[in-house]
């Protein structure tokens, strides 16, 4: 005998505690009423009609046994138990796997102090960058201003037209820009040599470089043009910006004089000759 084999439903009754309280005469009656239904001769075309309605025999002649019956509530009641008790550890288990599931989300999940602070610190740290720029950005433009300045300072100086400013104290320089350049500074320590030097302006285009250099003396502008020649791979030219000749002529009476070869075209032939010699001179030195 199958024990998992439930006699009450085999007859057509409701199992457990209600199927407990059949009577003998109830059971019977089911009995019969399900033996008319399962008989191999009203089933002819089933080849499990004998097998079932032996079945439905052997689940009757247990439940109409007394001893029998009751062993078989005992096992129901058992099995019911078991079944209750099974699905409440489930419903524990489920539980305790949930509550800790979210205890393992609680202590994984970022604290929410932890995380304000570090927003906190992510701002102040853009804060201070931010900060830095805005000075860097000041501090550069002040710094550029004072240099904007004076170097305007000096062209207004130079470039002036009030005549305040002994023209022939300046000189000036020119040279070549496939060669050695030269910077303000530069200039300012070769003809301090001479004397003081009260100002050096570069005034550069592609193809030439030039500069005004103001002298503290027409002694000290003097003694530099004729002595200045620079780097010998690009020598400079230095003449002066005025000429005294030039100014003697204009205080002269209007007698006519051959002028300078310093003045008009021969000012420029003499620029260019001087420039050849010292070109050839560091051609000889190569």
């Amino acid at each position: 005998m199958d024990v998992d084999v439930d006699h009450y439903n085999v007859l057509g009754l409701p199992s457990g505690e209600e199927g407990a309280k059949f009577s003998e005469k109830e059971i019977s009656k089911a009995y019969r009423v399900k033996a008319l239904e399962l008989h191999p001769d009203k089933r002819p075309d089933d080849p499990l009609a004998h097998a079932n309605f032996q079945k439905l025999k052997t689940s009757y002649e247990i439940l109409k046994d007394e001893k029998a019956r009751k062993l078989f509530d005992d096992l129901l009641r058992v099995k019911r138990e078991q079944f209750h008790r099974k699905a409440q550890y489930d419903v524990k288990r489920k539980r305790m796997v949930s509550d800790l599931e979210e205890r393992e989300r609680a202590a994984n999940a970022p604290d929410p102090a932890s995380k304000a602070r570090e927003e906190e610190e992510r701002i102040a740290k853009k804060l201070k960058e931010e900060i830095s720029r805005i000075r860097e950005m000041h501090s550069n433009k002040g710094a550029s201003g004072p240099r904007k300045e004076a170097t305007r300072t000096r062209k207004e100086s130079v470039g002036s037209s009030g005549g305040v400013l002994n023209k022939e104290k300046i000189l000036k320089v020119s040279w070549e820009m496939n060669g050695e350049d030269y910077s303000a500074e530069r200039l300012r320590e070769m003809f301090e040599k001479f004397g003081e030097v009260e100002d050096v302006v570069i005034k550069s285009s592609r193809k030439k470089g030039s500069a005004l250099v103001v002298m503290a003396s027409k002694e000290a502008a003097v003694a530099a043009t004729g002595n200045t020649c620079g780097h010998i791979s690009n020598p400079l030219l230095v003449l002066p910006l005025q000429p005294a000749v030039a100014m003697e002529f204009h205080q002269r009476s209007m007698e006519p004089r051959p002028l300078s070869n310093l003045v008009g075209a021969g000012y420029q032939s003499f620029e260019e000759s001087v420039l050849k010699k010292l070109q050839k001179a560091a051609e000889k030195q190569k």
